[in-house]
């Protein structure tokens, strides 16, 4: 519990909210751009991490990719747009709204929506991460080797119907680093 407040006191901080601000907005004009995702936006931001600390800048970051995820909502709602992937199902929802003249009220539910799955998920997350690193750290060899055949389980029962399907998850799964792979 001392950390989790120790860590509060540092993010909380007048500089580091000002940061997380700024990258938030600049996400969130990203992401309402059809055409730029959230990975071009990181990658124009990039440069600009260089002056900050480590922590404010992969705070900005964070802001940048959470500003773009809801950014990508308001294209979406307003012109029949999706301004990122994320926000495709958006466009099924949010612009018939916007024809009947709600607009104000399918950017507000998607804002809402936004707070409360960012939200929700980081306290997720600072919850069950510590219990996951746990069972990480414990894993041996034989559960490696569990994992490898419960994931070529897998890649079988996606493509039942499709040799194609199974082949290029195989072939995502073998193109990852070999130290991702093995410890």
């Amino acid at each position: 519990m001392h950390d989790i407040l120790q860590a509060a006191g540092i993010v909380f901080s007048y500089q580091t909210l000002l940061v997380v601000f700024m990258g938030t907005l600049a996400g969130i004009l990203i992401g309402s751009l059809p055409g730029l995702t959230v990975n071009m936006g990181i990658a124009l931001l990039m440069p600009l991490t260089f002056s900050f600390q480590g922590l404010e800048g992969i705070l900005m970051l964070l802001g940048v990719y959470c500003g773009a995820i809801y950014g990508g909502s308001i294209s979406a709602i307003l012109i029949n747009t999706p301004g990122t992937p994320a926000s495709a199902a958006t466009v099924l929802d949010g612009y018939p709204m916007t024809l009947k003249g709600e607009a104000g009220r399918a950017l507000g539910l998607s804002t809402a929506s936004s707070m409360f799955g960012g939200l929700f998920s980081a306290l997720a997350l600072i919850i069950v991460a510590p219990q996951l690193a746990k069972v990480a750290t414990g894993l041996a060899a034989p559960d490696y080797f569990a994992l490898g055949v419960f994931g070529i389980s897998i890649i079988t029962s996606v493509s039942s119907q499709s040799v194609i399907k199974g082949l290029m998850g195989a072939a995502s799964v073998c193109s990852l680093p070999r130290s991702v792979l093995i410890r």
